[in-house]
């Protein structure tokens, strides 16, 4: 297409949004139009729009992050390259919170139909059972504010984000985004605060650590851990091997 006929398309429509925001034959002013209006933009242009530029891009700021930096809360963030990470953080962070990541479309129904039996039939706390996805995309466009309308912006965004992102990409955003706690968002802020390494540099045992403090960071411990922490780390050392001998990070290679 040349560019005038793409410049043609581009100014047709930009009168055709002008008139959709300003048009009504009485003369009032069109609040539900607009209301409308501003909601789809929200929905769907911006969000395509932020996974195609960030696809590529480093993630500058995150929602959450900026509110901690408006309430002048300390915050340690530095993004790293999917290179820059050590393998032994993504294995880990699979075995520990989603095992079917590199299978699923961004949801594992079968863990979801688990977590409910458990609360409706064993009478269990009902637990999450949100994939990687779902949090990376909690993480890169929402708060930590909990409610109905979040959960569902969450689903949406997560299935823009499986269409637009491949699973390495989500990997590698939520590795650089999510809470360790005390400030520190990300793996490289981690890794540097709690063992004085770059995200590069992690160990086994120490990926092993940072992903089990991953439900409760700001009370659990990845250093002098406690006993708890200690047996979920030994767990997900083992677990790691458990993801290398059956390929369950085959789509971050």
């Amino acid at each position: 297409m040349d560019g005038g006929v793409f410049g043609t398309y581009v100014r047709r429509a930009g009168a055709f949004l002008k008139r959709l925001w300003s048009y009504r034959a009485d003369g009032k002013t069109p609040w539900i139009r607009r209301v409308l209006l501003v909601l789809f933009t929200l929905a769907l242009p911006a969000p395509v729009l932020f996974l195609l530029i960030f696809r590529f891009l480093p993630i500058p700021v995150t929602p959450q992050i900026l509110i901690e930096l408006v309430t002048f809360q300390e915050v340690h963030y530095s993004w790293r390259s999917a290179d820059e990470i050590s393998p032994f953080l993504g294995r880990a962070v699979i075995g520990a919170e989603d095992q079917n990541f590199c299978n699923h479309n961004g949801f594992d129904f079968d863990q979801m139909r688990m977590a409910w039996n458990d609360y409706r039939i064993r009478h269990k706390a009902l637990r999450g059972a949100s994939t990687i996805s779902q949090q990376t995309a909690r993480e890169v466009f929402l708060t930590s504010w909990r409610s109905v309308i979040r959960k569902g912006a969450e689903a949406w965004l997560t299935v823009l984000m499986e269409a637009l992102w491949p699973k390495k990409r989500i990997m590698t955003a939520y590795l650089n985004t999510v809470d360790w706690g005390h400030g520190n968002y990300g793996a490289e802020a981690a890794a540097e605060s709690y063992f004085g390494v770059s995200a590069a540099e992690l160990t086994r045992a120490q990926a092993a650590a940072l992903a089990a403090i991953l439900p409760n960071p700001e009370k659990w411990k990845a250093v002098h851990p406690g006993r708890y922490v200690r047996k979920r780390t030994g767990t997900l050392m083992a677990r790691q091997g458990q993801v290398t001998r059956d390929a369950l990070d085959w789509c971050l290679k």
